[in-house]
Protein backbone atom coordinates (compact mmCIF):
# COMPACT_ATOMS: atom_id res chain seq x y z
CA UNK A 1 0.00 0.00 0.00
CA UNK A 2 1.34 3.38 -1.08
CA UNK A 3 1.72 5.97 1.99
CA UNK A 4 0.23 9.21 0.97
CA UNK A 5 3.13 11.87 2.36
CA UNK A 6 1.49 14.97 3.55
CA UNK A 7 3.00 18.49 4.50
CA UNK A 8 0.24 20.20 7.07
CA UNK A 9 0.14 23.96 7.07
CA UNK A 10 -2.05 25.61 9.80
CA UNK A 11 -1.47 28.52 11.95
CA UNK A 12 -3.70 27.29 14.53
CA UNK A 13 -1.51 24.84 17.00
CA UNK A 14 -4.04 22.77 18.47
CA UNK A 15 -6.00 22.10 15.16
CA UNK A 16 -2.80 21.48 13.72
CA UNK A 17 -2.09 18.96 16.14
CA UNK A 18 -5.90 17.18 16.16
CA UNK A 19 -5.09 16.88 12.40
CA UNK A 20 -1.86 15.61 12.29
CA UNK A 21 -2.93 12.80 14.85
CA UNK A 22 -6.18 11.79 12.85
CA UNK A 23 -3.78 11.12 9.67
CA UNK A 24 -1.55 9.75 11.40
CA UNK A 25 -3.61 7.46 12.28
CA UNK A 26 -4.54 6.34 9.35
CA UNK A 27 -2.84 3.30 7.47
CA UNK A 28 -2.27 4.70 4.07
CA UNK A 29 -1.30 8.30 5.66
CA UNK A 30 1.34 10.13 7.40
CA UNK A 31 2.58 13.54 8.22
CA UNK A 32 5.57 14.10 7.03
CA UNK A 33 5.50 17.53 8.33
CA UNK A 34 3.76 20.20 10.05
CA UNK A 35 4.44 24.24 10.57
CA UNK A 36 2.44 27.13 11.32
CA UNK A 37 3.92 28.99 8.09
CA UNK A 38 6.39 31.21 10.06
CA UNK A 39 8.91 29.81 7.68
CA UNK A 40 9.69 28.92 3.88
CA UNK A 41 6.36 26.40 2.81
CA UNK A 42 8.72 26.31 -0.62
CA UNK A 43 11.59 24.80 1.00
CA UNK A 44 9.92 22.88 3.57
CA UNK A 45 8.10 21.17 0.48
CA UNK A 46 11.53 20.91 -1.66
CA UNK A 47 13.41 19.31 1.31
CA UNK A 48 10.29 16.87 2.66
CA UNK A 49 8.80 15.76 -0.64
CA UNK A 50 5.16 15.20 0.35
CA UNK A 51 2.68 14.34 -2.74
CA UNK A 52 -0.03 16.61 -0.73
CA UNK A 53 0.30 20.23 1.08
CA UNK A 54 -3.03 20.71 3.32
CA UNK A 55 -2.73 24.59 3.42
CA UNK A 56 -4.72 26.74 5.48
CA UNK A 57 -5.51 29.50 2.86
CA UNK A 58 -6.01 32.00 6.09
CA UNK A 59 -2.66 32.23 7.60
CA UNK A 60 -2.18 34.99 9.11
CA UNK A 61 1.43 35.18 8.77
CA UNK A 62 2.08 34.81 4.37
CA UNK A 63 -0.35 34.83 1.75
CA UNK A 64 -2.03 31.04 1.15
CA UNK A 65 -2.39 31.89 -2.81
CA UNK A 66 1.13 32.93 -3.32
CA UNK A 67 1.74 29.76 -1.72
CA UNK A 68 0.10 27.47 -3.82
CA UNK A 69 1.22 29.54 -6.95
CA UNK A 70 4.85 28.91 -5.90
CA UNK A 71 4.53 24.97 -5.21
CA UNK A 72 3.14 24.25 -7.95
CA UNK A 73 4.69 26.27 -10.06
CA UNK A 74 8.00 24.98 -8.80
CA UNK A 75 7.17 21.56 -7.73
CA UNK A 76 3.83 20.23 -10.25
CA UNK A 77 3.87 16.73 -9.05
CA UNK A 78 2.78 18.24 -5.41
CA UNK A 79 -1.13 18.55 -4.89
CA UNK A 80 -2.11 21.28 -2.92
CA UNK A 81 -5.46 21.43 -1.44
CA UNK A 82 -6.73 24.53 0.56
CA UNK A 83 -8.53 24.65 3.76
CA UNK A 84 -11.05 27.25 4.84
CA UNK A 85 -13.38 27.19 7.38
CA UNK A 86 -16.01 29.47 4.90
CA UNK A 87 -13.94 29.90 1.58
CA UNK A 88 -15.63 32.25 -0.69
CA UNK A 89 -16.03 32.17 -3.84
CA UNK A 90 -13.45 34.70 -4.83
CA UNK A 91 -10.72 32.46 -2.77
CA UNK A 92 -11.29 29.47 -4.79
CA UNK A 93 -11.42 31.35 -8.41
CA UNK A 94 -8.54 32.65 -6.88
CA UNK A 95 -7.09 29.15 -5.88
CA UNK A 96 -7.87 27.42 -9.02
CA UNK A 97 -5.84 29.84 -11.22
CA UNK A 98 -2.47 29.27 -8.63
CA UNK A 99 -3.27 25.41 -9.02
CA UNK A 100 -4.82 24.52 -5.89
CA UNK A 101 -6.57 20.56 -6.61
CA UNK A 102 -8.62 20.35 -4.20
CA UNK A 103 -10.99 22.13 -1.01
CA UNK A 104 -11.49 21.03 2.30
CA UNK A 105 -14.06 22.76 4.66
CA UNK A 106 -12.68 23.12 8.52
CA UNK A 107 -16.10 22.03 9.63
CA UNK A 108 -16.00 18.60 6.85
CA UNK A 109 -16.79 15.34 8.80
CA UNK A 110 -13.60 13.09 9.12
CA UNK A 111 -14.78 10.77 6.28
CA UNK A 112 -14.92 13.60 3.86
CA UNK A 113 -11.55 14.87 4.90
CA UNK A 114 -9.87 11.76 4.26
CA UNK A 115 -11.79 10.88 0.85
CA UNK A 116 -10.72 14.66 -0.34
CA UNK A 117 -6.98 13.80 0.67
CA UNK A 118 -7.03 10.22 -0.70
CA UNK A 119 -9.17 11.66 -4.12
CA UNK A 120 -6.24 14.35 -4.74
CA UNK A 121 -3.35 12.29 -4.04
CA UNK A 122 -4.93 9.58 -6.69
CA UNK A 123 -4.88 12.78 -9.36
CA UNK A 124 -8.94 13.92 -9.11
CA UNK A 125 -9.73 17.00 -8.27
CA UNK A 126 -12.13 17.85 -5.22
CA UNK A 127 -14.43 20.70 -4.65
CA UNK A 128 -16.47 21.11 -1.33
CA UNK A 129 -19.42 19.41 -1.22
CA UNK A 130 -21.47 22.43 -0.41
CA UNK A 131 -20.29 24.18 -3.87
CA UNK A 132 -21.39 21.05 -5.73
CA UNK A 133 -24.72 21.45 -8.33
CA UNK A 134 -24.18 25.35 -8.52
CA UNK A 135 -23.91 27.60 -11.44
CA UNK A 136 -20.04 28.46 -10.01
CA UNK A 137 -19.26 24.82 -9.68
CA UNK A 138 -19.82 24.19 -13.40
CA UNK A 139 -17.11 27.21 -14.00
CA UNK A 140 -14.93 26.46 -11.47
CA UNK A 141 -14.91 22.38 -12.07
CA UNK A 142 -14.16 23.60 -15.86
CA UNK A 143 -11.08 25.28 -14.58
CA UNK A 144 -10.02 22.16 -12.65
CA UNK A 145 -10.70 20.39 -15.51
CA UNK A 146 -8.59 21.98 -17.94
CA UNK A 147 -5.98 23.62 -16.16
CA UNK A 148 -4.94 27.06 -14.92
CA UNK A 149 -6.12 30.05 -17.04
CA UNK A 150 -8.98 28.00 -18.29
CA UNK A 151 -11.38 30.18 -16.33
CA UNK A 152 -11.79 32.77 -18.68
CA UNK A 153 -13.47 30.38 -21.75
CA UNK A 154 -15.27 28.94 -18.86
CA UNK A 155 -17.28 32.19 -18.20
CA UNK A 156 -18.92 33.15 -21.78
CA UNK A 157 -19.19 36.66 -21.55
CA UNK A 158 -21.09 39.46 -24.74
CA UNK A 159 -19.28 42.25 -25.64
CA UNK A 160 -22.09 44.46 -24.22
CA UNK A 161 -22.08 42.53 -20.60
CA UNK A 162 -17.83 42.98 -20.28
CA UNK A 163 -18.55 46.74 -20.81
CA UNK A 164 -20.88 46.63 -18.20
CA UNK A 165 -18.43 44.64 -15.56
CA UNK A 166 -16.39 46.80 -16.55
CA UNK A 167 -18.38 50.13 -15.80
CA UNK A 168 -19.46 48.54 -12.48
CA UNK A 169 -15.68 47.84 -11.49
CA UNK A 170 -15.24 52.00 -11.64
CA UNK A 171 -17.98 52.47 -9.63
CA UNK A 172 -20.45 53.58 -12.11
CA UNK A 173 -24.53 53.32 -11.28
CA UNK A 174 -27.31 51.51 -13.68
CA UNK A 175 -27.75 55.02 -14.65
CA UNK A 176 -24.32 56.34 -15.24
CA UNK A 177 -23.86 53.26 -17.28
CA UNK A 178 -27.38 53.56 -19.32
CA UNK A 179 -25.66 57.55 -20.44
CA UNK A 180 -22.07 56.42 -20.82
CA UNK A 181 -23.19 53.52 -23.50
CA UNK A 182 -26.42 55.36 -24.50
CA UNK A 183 -28.42 52.53 -23.66
CA UNK A 184 -31.96 52.40 -21.24
CA UNK A 185 -31.31 52.00 -17.54
CA UNK A 186 -33.54 48.95 -17.57
CA UNK A 187 -31.73 47.23 -20.11
CA UNK A 188 -28.64 47.98 -17.83
CA UNK A 189 -30.55 45.60 -15.18
CA UNK A 190 -30.76 43.49 -17.38
CA UNK A 191 -27.72 42.80 -18.26
CA UNK A 192 -26.44 42.94 -14.92
CA UNK A 193 -28.81 40.10 -14.19
CA UNK A 194 -27.34 37.96 -16.70
CA UNK A 195 -23.99 38.75 -15.58
CA UNK A 196 -24.93 37.64 -12.14
CA UNK A 197 -26.38 34.79 -13.27
CA UNK A 198 -23.28 33.75 -15.57
CA UNK A 199 -21.33 34.27 -12.40
CA UNK A 200 -23.36 32.88 -9.51
CA UNK A 201 -23.06 35.46 -7.24
CA UNK A 202 -25.33 38.12 -5.68
CA UNK A 203 -24.48 41.49 -5.32
CA UNK A 204 -23.06 44.29 -7.91
CA UNK A 205 -20.05 44.51 -5.34
CA UNK A 206 -18.97 40.79 -5.78
CA UNK A 207 -18.97 41.66 -9.38
CA UNK A 208 -16.73 44.27 -9.30
CA UNK A 209 -14.44 41.98 -6.75
CA UNK A 210 -14.68 39.34 -9.40
CA UNK A 211 -12.52 41.30 -12.02
CA UNK A 212 -9.99 41.97 -9.82
CA UNK A 213 -8.91 37.94 -10.63
CA UNK A 214 -8.23 39.06 -13.92
CA UNK A 215 -10.71 36.17 -14.74
CA UNK A 216 -12.81 38.21 -17.61
CA UNK A 217 -9.52 40.19 -18.81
Amino acid sequence: MKTIRILLVEDNRILREGIAAMVNGEPDMRVVGSTGGNDSILERVQKLNPHVVLLDLGLRSQNGMHIVKAVTTSLPKVKVIGMGLIPSQLDIIESVEAGASGFILKDASIKDFLGTVRSVAGGTKVLPPPLAGSLFSHVIDHALKNGKGSLESAVRMTKREREIIALIAEGLSNKEIAQRLNIATYTVKSHVHNILEKLALHSRLQIALFTRTDVLS
